[in-house]
């Protein structure tokens, strides 16, 4: 198998497995070797049998479109995505770092508000926001935890640089993905294991069930964890069955759940069975009919009561959203600095705010150098990537900011790293993000790893799923 070479005369984005000087870096030595043996044709083989396995694990995500639902099986690329043992030091430090910094943050903006009264974040970007939600003000959570799970999308650019593009802390995915993706590939390639002292990944259920018991109301002896669900049209479906399975605890739906006396209870064959923490995958908006959105069939009448009262723990917390709002993930560097007296171990994005009229015309008159992004948008979806934008996309996304601008950021296009990848022409590479889930508890952690997504489409640089992206296992190298 002929290796992927830089393109001589053209500069390059960062590549993760080749040196500028063509050699094979040290991470990905032994797998290069191993690489270098392999035919074309073995390497579609295997291909193919992940496919097949992948199909017949019902491993899907749902797109939706204007004209139709659709459900697709998430692309899978057979080749890993390496990290040696300091690249990855750096990289849980500085998630573990931020997350500690937005719980302390989401804390804060729900009691005494610190942080807006000493003007490090303008209130009115908190207190306006949709997401904020006032029925958390002066709740008291137990271990002061509101993101018991985040998932933290960085970027790497340069050698022992990366940028968090984003933080996902409402009810971040694709945690199943990663787990299914070693598994797969341990299948597939089990000499690869055997030779490689790759970290595992296969405790995150354990980890995450340590993590949602840390935070069970006080006076729960044995506490019964469910995970709620939307149920089977959302398109994370797959993930919640899998995350129930492996916790060895109930999927259940809204209509499964009752409150009584203000105390949650699931039906059971036997009765009813008291619950004591439902990991949530339903939006805010839809949890409880009495409280939010009052046609909602998805949540369960009373859940907020109970909730403040403190007879349930909910995870993530009600009101988490406004901490992954985009104009708010300008300030998280500021965050880690306010709460945590540190300088932030990993660099945001330099990020333009459309609602500052500077700002905002400096973007407009360079829209075709820019990313915009709606900042409630996900997905990859409501946002421009001007360098790969018709001259008529650009101008009718002008029109979108001059209307509306305080919904939208802009940030400069990244030359995001890229790692070799199995595509129709053999092996290439193509830009990668990764992201790592963090789960608080009793402490702040992180799975070795993550979930890597890569844009398969070539010189693309949008990983997500419903843009044609796919994912890669990520292996960190154990010292």
């Amino acid at each position: 198998m002929n290796l992927p070479q830089p393109e001589p005369g053209r500069p390059e984005p960062f590549n993760e497995m080749r040196a500028p000087d063509g050699g094979v870096r040290e991470a990905y030595r032994a797998y290069a070797a191993w690489l270098a043996d392999r035919s074309t044709d073995l390497l579609q083989h295997k291909s193919r049998q992940a496919d097949l396995i992948f199909r017949r694990l019902g491993i899907t995500f749902s797109v939706y479109a204007e004209d139709s639902d659709t459900e697709r099986q998430i692309p899978f690329d057979i080749i890993p995505r390496i990290l040696d043992a300091e690249e990855w030091r750096l990289l849980s430090e500085g998630v573990c770092q931020r997350v500690r910094a937005i719980n302390a943050f989401l804390h804060d903006v729900y009691h005494d508000q610190d942080i807006l009264r000493a003007g490090r974040i303008p209130a009115s970007l908190v207190l306006t926001n949709q997401a904020f939600r006032p029925e958390m003000l002066g709740l008291a959570l137990p271990r002061a935890v509101y993101a018991h799970v985040a998932g933290i999308d960085v970027v790497r650019v340069a050698e022992r640089e990366f940028y968090v593009l984003e933080d996902n802390v409402r009810t971040p995915s694709g945690v199943s993905y990663m787990l299914e993706n070693r598994e797969t590939m341990m299948r597939l390639f089990p000499e690869l294991f055997a030779d490689s002292a790759v970290a595992p990944v296969n405790h995150y259920p354990e980890m995450l069930l340590d993590a949602l018991v840390a935070t069970a109301p006080p006076g729960a002896a044995d506490p019964t964890v469910v995970v709620l669900t939307p149920g089977q049209y959302n398109s994370a479906y797959f993930e919640h069955v899998f995350l129930a399975h492996e916790m060895g605890v109930e999927l259940v739906e809204g209509q499964d759940l009752f409150v009584e006396d203000d105390r949650v209870f699931m039906r059971t064959t036997e009765g009813p069975r008291r619950v004591d923490v439902i990991y949530r995958r339903v939006d805010d908006a839809f949890i409880d009919p009495l409280t939010f959105e009052p046609g909602s069939c998805l949540g369960v009448p009373g859940l907020v009561a109970a909730y403040r009262n403190g007879r349930v723990a909910l995870a993530n917390a009600l009101g988490t959203g406004i901490a992954d709002d985009k104009a708010i993930y300008v300030y998280v560097p500021e965050m880690v600095r306010f709460y945590l007296g540190q300088e932030p171990i990993l660099k945001n994005v330099p990020t333009y705010q459309l609602r500052d009229t500077e700002e905002r015309a400096y973007v407009l008159d360079h829209l075709e150098e820019l990313v915009v992004k709606e900042v409630h948008g996900s997905g990859g979806h409501g946002m421009l990537v001007g360098p790969a934008s018709t001259g008529d996309e650009c101008r009718a996304f002008r029109e979108r900011i001059l209307a509306a601008p305080d919904d939208f950021v802009a940030q400069p296009t990244l030359s995001l790293s890229t790692c070799p990848t199995f595509v129709d022409r053999g092996v290439a590479p193509r830009h990668v993000d990764l992201r790592p889930f963090v789960l608080s508890g009793e402490t702040t952690t992180v799975v070795p790893g993550g979930l890597t997504r890569v844009a398969l489409r070539e010189g693309s640089l949008v990983v997500n799923s419903s843009q044609g992206g796919g994912t890669k296992d990520t292996w960190v190298l154990e010292d």
